[in-house]
């Protein structure tokens, strides 16, 4: 304990990173409090049936979870940044795909900055579409009674849109700003104080059903409670979990100085492909839900603690992971940066040889990654499934949820220790670093 209150005197001392930590939490306090700004026309005492249809969506309340609940309160934050994540996502697949835009990323800052603009650009279409499909979702049967009846049906219309249009790109620039002048990567931090800001009134909700149902229902609790501290410690060793190749550097003399000689490792982590995967088997898995009035077998997609449910997404889980991990992972590349470096893999030739190497390593720790990141996925439906436990408490036993939260919170974490380590203070950790950093957008 006196160790904690040591490093936060030393982490508050440090008046640069004083300055991030203040000018970060202003901007949250911002995002928080557009969150309950009610867009105009909803009658916010009748939303009610809003939160209750949305907490009985798998897809929706995941949606909600990430905006922190704005999409039940009917916000003008409702569609967060999701839709930016989306087009950066939708920009990150078109520079691996596309050999004309992989060329203008490698332009550098003018590559950097056309690629932004480009991703503003398509956030806008992406919010303007979803902004309608919201107005669709508030006028549905359900939820229509939230709708204030002397609102002008158009007006409703073209406020709501450019309302959420115009809260998408605030918060876009929230993120913006906390990337720039705050603790950095702020597009994660926003969505992470999103998913953070339900968890008290969801331990709350489940301590609450425990006590009602009695039966031991307080022990049941303090078990849930145990088990999530244990799959956040496993996801911790997941996320920063690295096969380390020996590479050795060849000898170099310059005049009367030797270069090189030293033995160093190529970290290539377990779970390279990060959060994308369950992202996009989620999404997959959303379509059928489209045709739900057409079809009886919809609901073997939407009812998360169905068995048969768990099977497909599990499978699309590891093949998305595969998927993913070649997109973005080269060992070519690799291959031949080590050569430029006149760095070698003992017992491995270099160039072809060393980039096959390379990738029989990586596909031999991506399928353990896959398996443990698709089990990771399925274990709100088994919690909800196994335990009674409650949906809003459930999605935080795992899934995209759990996995943005700990990856945020340990990559804010190497930020704060790296200020400390510069300024030659203890680090957080006694032994070892903080190590790994993921975004969202980046495939976090």
């Amino acid at each position: 304990m006196k160790k904690f209150v040591q490093t936060l005197k030393n982490i508050w001392s440090i008046e640069e990173l004083r300055k991030k930590i203040i000018y970060t939490l202003l901007l949250l306090f911002v995002y928080r409090v557009g969150s309950y700004i009610v867009l105009p026309g909803i009658n916010p005492n009748k939303l009610a049936s809003l939160a209750n249809s949305t907490n009985r969506n798998g897809m929706l309340g995941l949606l909600d979870a990430f905006v922190g609940g704005a999409f039940q309160h009917a916000s003008i934050f409702a569609l967060g940044i999701m839709p930016y994540i989306s087009a950066s996502i939708f920009m990150q697949l078109v520079t691996i795909l596309v050999p004309q835009m992989a060329k203008v990323q490698k332009e550098g800052e003018s590559g950097r900055k056309k690629i932004n603009q480009w991703t503003r650009y398509i956030t806008v279409i992406v919010t303007a579409f979803q902004a309608a499909a919201y107005i669709g979702y508030l006028k549905s049967p359900d939820n229509r009674q939230a709708l204030i009846a002397g609102y002008g049906d158009q007006l409703f219309w073209v406020s709501t849109v450019i309302l959420l249009t115009v809260g998408t790109l605030f918060v876009m620039w929230l993120g913006e700003k906390i990337t720039d002048k705050g603790l950095g990567n702020g597009t994660s931090i926003i969505i992470m104080v999103g998913i953070l800001a339900r968890l008290p009134r969801a331990f709350g909700e489940e301590w609450s059903s425990r006590i009602t149902r009695g039966g031991g229902g307080l022990l049941i609790f303090l078990i849930e409670v145990a088990f999530l501290v244990a799959i956040i410690m496993g996801l911790i060793m997941l996320v920063q979990g690295t096969r380390r190749v020996p590479v050795n550097y060849a000898k170099q003399i310059v005049g009367n100085k030797q270069f090189g000689g030293a033995r160093n490792f190529l970290p290539l982590k377990v779970n390279a492909a990060g959060v994308m995967p369950i992202i996009f088997a989620q999404a997959i898995l959303f379509l059928p839900t489209i045709f739900t009035g057409f079809t009886g077998g919809a609901k073997y997609f939407t009812d998360h603690t169905n068995v048969i449910y768990m099977l497909i997404y599990s499978v699309c889980v590891i093949v998305f992971t595969f998927l993913y991990t070649a997109l973005i992972f080269n060992p070519k590349q690799m291959a031949e940066d080590l050569k430029r470096s006149n760095g070698f893999i003992p017992g491995v030739k270099p160039g072809q040889p060393t980039a096959d190497y390379i990738g029989t390593i990586m596909d031999r720790i991506t399928l353990p990654g896959a398996v443990l990141l698709a089990l990771i996925g399925i274990l709100p439906g088994i919690f909800q499934l196994v335990f009674k436990t409650q949906q809003s408490f459930s999605t935080f036993f795992g899934g995209t949820s759990l996995l943005i939260m700990v990856g945020v919170i340990l990559d804010t974490l190497q930020q704060i220790e790296t200020q400390l380590l510069m300024r030659q203070y203890d680090g957080l950790m006694n032994t070892g670093r903080i190590q790994g950093r993921q975004t969202v957008a980046s495939g976090m």
